[in-house]
């Protein structure tokens, strides 16, 4: 199905409801309702137009294989073999496969992450590096690692510090970079506390790739995360083209961020103007121009392979047709970037009817185009979402304690929402629930009408907040795939998540645990577009 159908399709009905919605949600984030220290942003220059990324090249490829073909008409398309691919289900066995991954690197080791922990975990990740730079040549393996600012410098022990001596030893060959917003400057960088500055933008990205094999996950880097918090992780292993984009995606963020120096100094690449004390407009512009390179560099050579191996009706030599295909989906509105919402509102209105949609996310959060696709379209949707005691801000102290509580509000208020449209049938809610574990997985699965096994899932970053589609960097892939043992692990991955969970009822709200205080309802709409 072409891409101008589709889109022509998606602005339609529930489509045009949600265009309406995505707007109004911008301006009631312009209309103040924030905190008195988050005011700064609404006098700041606005963010830069954003881009739906139209095509600007006719990609020639055979039609028919799978119904999101149309997906490759804005980004690039890498068709791979479904035996590249390993679902992996637990916290352990991502620590485990990236220690393993790291040892057998042999040219590059690109990782990107919100922030790097600082516990004995993290700290033997850390030496896995060191002893595989060790035993390379001079110039054979490069490391390039790209964090947040804020969140990477909380604390007199934080993820500088971690790598401070990484860096030292090898400055020719370790290169970390820090993502700066350009969101936050000026009085409100002065303003806002440590903690509360994350609110404002984040470089949320999760990659971790290692030669030709790359790990897209929610996870960060973080002890929990190698633990006891449940996220999800997918390994393409032998994938040059989707590790090299990957790779040249973390370098152009990497070149627009802040580079730590052996001393513990930042500073920006030449030429290069500054995230938050240089002309905010020129900053995003020339971000915006250095990522949207890579993605159409990339997807014009994609284009040319697709042209020649349909012109020769043969594969190209040495490979087998493929069987699944890795679409790679980019949200930055801080640069007017917004490629993953328009693909993923886009998969929200084109679902059939008959089509089950299971959706996922530790923060539920959804914006207010997104709720009303789901209520709006034809699809079935079963959502998994984190009950209060697996949230990861369970417990914490001051005012992020309280934000379980919020997060239940928002619920109920969408619960409530199904319920009065008459959409219980169609639209169900799960609270997932395990002993001494967190919840921070994200993504979806969507099986076609009549079908017991999904054919396309998106995995990586995006929580379908607010926070993914206005703040933060995110990055995930749509993954297609026709390999029915795919789909069965795509399904058992499903299961697994699912099964330590309970349907969202009206009893589920009188339990104490979902009690939320008056203040907290008060507050919720004012900061809701902040987590």
């Amino acid at each position: 199905m072409a891409a101008p159908a589709v889109l022509w399709r998606r602005i339609r009905g529930p489509g045009l409801m949600a265009l309406l919605a995505r707007l109004c949600d911008r301006n009631r984030d312009r209309g103040g309702r924030t905190p008195l220290f988050l005011l700064a942003p609404l006098v700041a220059p606005t963010d830069p137009p954003a881009t739906t990324q139209r095509p600007t090249l006719g990609c020639v490829r055979p039609r028919g294989a799978h119904r999101f073909q149309w997906v490759g008409d804005l980004v690039p398309e890498f068709g791979i073999s479904s035996s590249s691919v390993k679902i992996l289900s637990s916290p352990a066995e991502f620590y485990q496969v990236m220690k393993t991954q790291v040892k057998a690197a042999k040219k590059r080791i690109t990782m990107a992450s919100l922030y790097l922990g600082t516990g004995p975990l993290e700290q033997q990740l850390v030496d896995c590096i060191e002893e595989t730079l060790q035993k390379t040549s001079q110039t054979d393996l490069q490391v390039s690692i790209l964090l947040d600012y804020t969140r990477g410098s909380r604390g007199k022990k934080n993820s500088r510090t971690m790598l401070l001596p990484l860096l030292r030893r090898y400055p020719d060959r370790v290169r970390v970079s820090l993502f700066h917003t350009p969101n936050l400057r000026g009085l409100l960088r002065l303003l806002a506390p440590e903690r509360f500055n994350e609110t404002i933008g984040l470089q949320h990205m999760k990659i971790y790739l290692f030669d030709d094999n790359v790990i897209l996950s929610g996870a960060n880097l973080s002890d929990s995360y190698f633990t006891n918090r449940q996220d999800r992780y997918i390994l393409l292993q032998g994938c040059q083209d989707v590790a090299d984009f990957f790779n040249e995606l973390v370098m152009a963020v990497g070149d627009v961020s802040l580079q730590l120096k052996p001393d513990d100094t930042i500073h920006t690449e030449e030429g290069m103007e500054h995230p938050y004390e240089g002309d905010k407009a020129k900053y995003c512009e020339a971000a915006k121009r250095r990522v949207l390179k890579v993605i159409e560099t990339a997807r014009h050579k994609q284009c040319e392979l697709h042209s020649a191996s349909f012109q020769s009706r043969e594969p190209a030599l040495g490979t087998e047709p493929p069987d699944t295909w890795v679409y790679p989906l980019i949200q930055m509105k801080p640069f007017g970037i917004q490629i993953d919402e328009l693909v993923t509102e886009t998969l929200l209105t084109e679902a059939e009817r008959g089509d089950q949609i299971h959706l996922t996310t530790g923060y539920f959060n959804l914006t207010q185009g997104y709720m009303d696709l789901v209520l709006g379209t034809r699809a079935d949707y079963n959502i998994l979402l984190a009950s209060p005691e697996v949230n990861g801000f369970f417990g914490a102290k001051g005012i992020a304690g309280a934000i379980p509580a919020a997060y239940v509000h928002i619920e109920h208020q969408f619960y409530n929402e199904v319920c009065k449209q008459g959409q219980r049938l169609r639209v169900q809610l799960r609270e997932y629930f395990r002993d001494h574990w967190t919840f921070h997985a994200k993504g979806l699965w969507l099986y076609p009408a009549g079908k017991s096994l999904p054919c396309l899932t998106l995995i990586g970053s995006p929580n379908f907040g607010y926070r993914s589609v206005h703040r933060d960097l995110e990055a995930q892939i749509a993954l297609v795939t026709e390999n029915q043992d795919l789909q069965r692990q795509l399904h058992q991955e499903q299961q697994h998540l699912y099964e330590p969970s309970e349907e969202v009822t009206p009893a589920t709200f009188q339990h104490p645990s979902r009690y939320v205080k008056l203040w907290v309802k008060l507050v919720t709409p004012l900061i809701k577009n902040f987590f």
